[in-house]
């Protein structure tokens, strides 16, 4: 089916670390062919996430230098300029590398971009599309076979691609914390991709969910599943937390925000409470009273992507609507840089999604 498949495409390329002006949109960009055991997909619709703004300003910091321009991996990096982003990608496959069966042509997938880079659970080398290789902000991508998955369910293109990066991200965090049914979590920035998929996620292991969320963002948490919200910057946290759970004890805490908020998020943990974080909107660098953690025996987990295994749950979720999209503003692929504008304002609940032109 190659012969359909034009030589070029329109893409949005990330230049370099920097601002906005980093990222390039070009109409020739050459169309990648599926090299053996890779399908070629035509996009659809791929969902924006913080890690392509962090990428692009290069945030990450190092270890030895929190303020120094660094990309998403701590141990080898694999990004090079120019580079596609795009994650939470949705197409439909058009043509198919050498050992694909051709059976597969035509079939619509969610990508999981993930790349594992081992045989087994670790994610001590983990990678993604988007990064290590090129991802979704195109026409068409090529990906592993084995990375594009068919997902029974009537959703959109639009829709589906609202879940993958954040939805799986969240799922590790909980897995990681050990979530069980019956315990409470308290879920920081629960209005973004991540923490949204977090109270949705929550309650599809039979947990509860407390948001805590940027003003205006109260009812929308209701509406998805928060069982109570905390409203952020208003009053003491621990006191609102106290009240919007009524006296129950906070098992784990899934913390996105970070900042000034950390130590007060310890002490509301219970004693052998779990903390898990895998980002840190309000400042990566926390000051830790290691006594809080020790004396309280709590528990510690920093998490990003997930496993094969989460995204297998994943989509079994989606297939059996545990959970559902939450689309906060669909942009066409020209008008990139206002819908990366639009992201770092925060202005929406759940995720905003590009399609082509």
């Amino acid at each position: 089916m190659m012969h359909s498949v034009p030589k070029t495409m329109t893409a949005v390329l990330l230049t370099g670390h920097g601002g906005l002006e980093k990222l390039v949109y070009s109409r020739d960009v050459p169309v990648p062919a599926p090299a053996a055991g890779e399908v070629l997909i035509k996009v659809t619709a791929c969902g924006m996430n913080n890690t392509d703004v962090w990428v692009r300003e290069g945030a990450y910091g190092t270890e030895d230098d929190p303020s120094a321009v660094s990309t998403w991996r701590r141990h080898g990096n694999t990004l090079t300029f120019p580079r596609i982003q795009g994650t939470d990608t949705v197409g439909h496959i058009v043509a198919v590398g050498e050992g694909v069966d051709r059976a597969r042509t035509g079939e619509r997938v969610m990508v999981d971009f993930s790349i594992y880079n081992r045989d087994d659970d670790s994610l001590a080398d983990i990678d993604y599309m988007g990064h290590g290789r090129d991802g979704g902000y195109a026409e068409y991508m090529a990906l592993p076979a084995e990375n594009a998955h068919v997902v029974a369910t009537d959703l959109t293109d639009v829709e589906l691609a609202t879940f993958c990066c954040a939805y799986l991200t969240g799922e590790r965090m909980l897995e990681r914390a050990r979530l069980a049914a019956g315990e409470t979590v308290l879920v920081t920035g629960a209005s973004g991709g991540v923490g949204s998929a977090i109270v949705q996620l929550a309650r599809a292991r039979g947990a509860v969910p407390i948001a805590v969320a940027r003003p205006g963002k109260e009812a929308a948490m209701l509406e998805i599943g928060a069982e109570a919200v905390v409203t952020r910057g208003q009053g003491d946290l621990t006191e609102g937390v106290e009240a919007a759970s009524g006296g129950r004890p906070i098992d784990v805490v899934a913390d996105l925000v970070g900042g000034p908020l950390f130590n007060d998020l310890l002490k509301i943990l219970r004693p052998e409470g779990r903390y898990t974080t895998a980002g840190a909107i309000a400042g990566p660098v926390v000051q830790l009273d290691l006594r809080t953690m020790y004396l309280k025996q709590l528990e510690l987990h920093g998490s990003s992507q997930g496993s094969r295994a989460d995204f297998r749950r994943l989509v079994r979720y989606i297939e059996e609507k545990k959970i559902r999209p939450l689309v906060g503003g669909i942009y066409p692929l020209s008008e990139f840089h206002r819908a990366q504008t639009d992201f770092m304002a925060k202005n929406f609940v759940g995720k905003l999604v590009v399609v082509p032109d």
